[in-house]
């Protein structure tokens, strides 16, 4: 298949087909890849950028990928944790599951982190008197 670009999003559960079934749910022009839930792939201007952190976005690097990245409404340049999927992955569905499993758990970390964080912030919040309070 090779670099695909998307004229819409069911070919996206194609390319997925060997690492299980995924939702496809558009958001912002573009769309997010969910796994049991948890988006761990967007799919923006035809190309799918997969879920990364410090420990796998070395493995993009290595590819020559880049993350994505969109320019804010203020002008600034905004890069996010998703990177640009390698197109050989693209007729490789092994290796394509592999990668996919890997960014689902990134996003999965990510998603519990983040309730972590939200949890303790709430916890601390309670915990704080009202400003202005006597």
């Amino acid at each position: 298949m090779a670099r695909t670009r998307f004229q819409n999003f069911d070919h996206v559960h194609e390319v997925f087909a060997g690492f299980g079934p995924v939702a496809v749910r558009r958001m912002f022009g573009g769309a997010g890849v969910y796994a049991d839930g948890v988006m761990f792939a967007i799919v923006v201007d035809g190309e799918i950028f997969l879920k990364a952190d410090e420990t796998t976005s070395p493995a993009f690097v290595a590819e020559g990928m880049t993350p994505f990245a969109y320019e804010t409404g203020k002008g600034k340049r905004a890069v996010m944790s998703y990177w640009r999927m390698p197109a050989r992955l693209y007729d490789d569905t092994d290796e394509l599951a592999a990668w996919a499993r890997e960014a689902l758990a990134v996003a999965r970390r990510r998603k519990q982190d983040g309730a972590r964080v939200k949890s303790i912030v709430n916890k601390s919040a309670r915990k704080s008197p009202r400003r202005g309070a006597r």
